[in-house]
């Protein structure tokens, strides 16, 4: 998937479920779950529970969904993720080494970025896109739309504290895509096995997040 594509898919479904599971049965269940509720594009991260088994896995069982990895901390991973069909790669840091391999193997890598020097480091070195992470302890949107000034040339993807109620303000000031993980899986809901709400959840983010809700 080439960058172009990349963005334009970014664009097109504005959300990522982050998933992180301790098992690969939980991981299964939440990825079709969010699918259910329109959402296509599905991060499991490296750190989840049998997480290659789980990526190949929902690569066959979702052809509709794109599915990626993220957590991903070294070359290593990277190359056994992308072995393993993620077909796109975000992590909590900007290593560059990283950003160049996954840029060879013709791989969207979304390195997380926090200060404006790390976001343009990102940048320079290839990145599709930047995660900033975490906005939450930043002050949200506010933060994203300060960014955007000097660096609106670079498409941002805010996560660590994105919710279903303040995903739509931070589409609207700018950010390319948002990622969702806790707030869109709640703790109580996942214990209960209530995963009819969860999808609703989807359901309801996916529909704030259309281009006619946007203003």
């Amino acid at each position: 998937m080439i960058t172009d594509n990349w963005l334009n898919l970014l664009r097109q479904q504005r959300v990522i479920a982050v998933i992180r599971a301790s098992s690969k049965s939980l991981g299964e269940q939440m990825a079709k779950t969010v699918a259910t509720g329109g959402i296509r594009l599905i991060e499991i991260t490296w750190n989840s529970a049998d997480a290659p088994e789980l990526i190949s896995q929902l690569h066959r069982e979702l052809p509709n969904c794109i599915i990626g990895t993220g957590t991903i901390l070294n070359q290593s991973q990277l190359h056994q993720a992308i072995d393993v069909g993620a077909q796109f790669i975000f992590s909590p840091h900007v290593d560059t080494a990283v950003i160049k391999a996954a840029v060879a193997a013709k791989v969207p890598v979304v390195p997380g970025a926090l200060s404006p020097t790390e976001i343009v480091t990102a940048w320079d070195a290839g990145a599709s896109c930047v995660k900033v992470f975490p906005i939450q302890a930043v002050g949200g949107a506010s933060y994203i739309k300060a960014l955007l000034g000097p660096l609106g040339h670079i498409p941002l993807i805010p996560t660590g504290g994105v919710t279903i109620d303040n995903a739509q303000e931070l589409i609207n000031i700018g950010a390319i895509a948002v990622g969702l993980s806790g707030n869109l899986f709640p703790k109580s809901l996942i214990d209960e096995g209530n995963w009819n709400a969860i999808a609703k959840r989807a359901k309801q983010l996916k529909q704030r997040l259309a281009p006619d809700s946007l203003s």
